[in-house]
């Protein structure tokens, strides 16, 4: 199912399983993809963030990592997955283990990781993979 990802300010962008199908104007996209599901956030969409530092503490290695998908993270750095309970659940939530930082980036056919920021900075939405993984009711 294909669905377009759009915000009150960065565009929209289309995802298709776990790949970005397009970017652009939400009109662009619309007209790419017709009758493709729209999902409206309000905030700021952009690509998802890398989670460079000691995952957050929680009870289970579960709970670390939906800790850092609430941030808006869908990526953490190898030193920082330090015990095979926590790779198993990044791997588990498609998160992404990196042995390095590296720019963030929507592109056509590249991996579905974005994010929605309020002015704030907080996350209102994840989407890792292509899966909304979470959302700020």
């Amino acid at each position: 199912m294909l669905t377009i990802h759009t915000a009150d300010e960065g565009g929209a962008v289309a995802v298709e399983g776990t790949r970005v199908a397009g970017v652009g104007t939400l009109t662009e996209v619309q007209e790419r993809f017709p009758g493709a599901r729209v999902r409206s956030w309000p905030g700021v969409l952009g690509p998802a963030r890398i989670h460079e530092g000691p995952l957050p503490d929680a009870p289970s290695p579960r709970e670390r990592i939906h800790a850092v998908l609430k941030s808006g993270a869908t990526a953490v750095l190898a030193e920082h997955v330090d015990s095979p309970e926590l790779r198993a659940a990044a791997q588990r939530n498609d998160v992404a283990i990196l042995t390095a930082a590296r720019p963030t980036v929507l592109s056509d056919l590249g991996r579905a990781d974005l994010a929605v920021f309020d002015e704030a900075g907080s996350c209102i939405a994840t989407v890792c993979a292509g899966r909304l993984v979470h959302r700020r009711r």
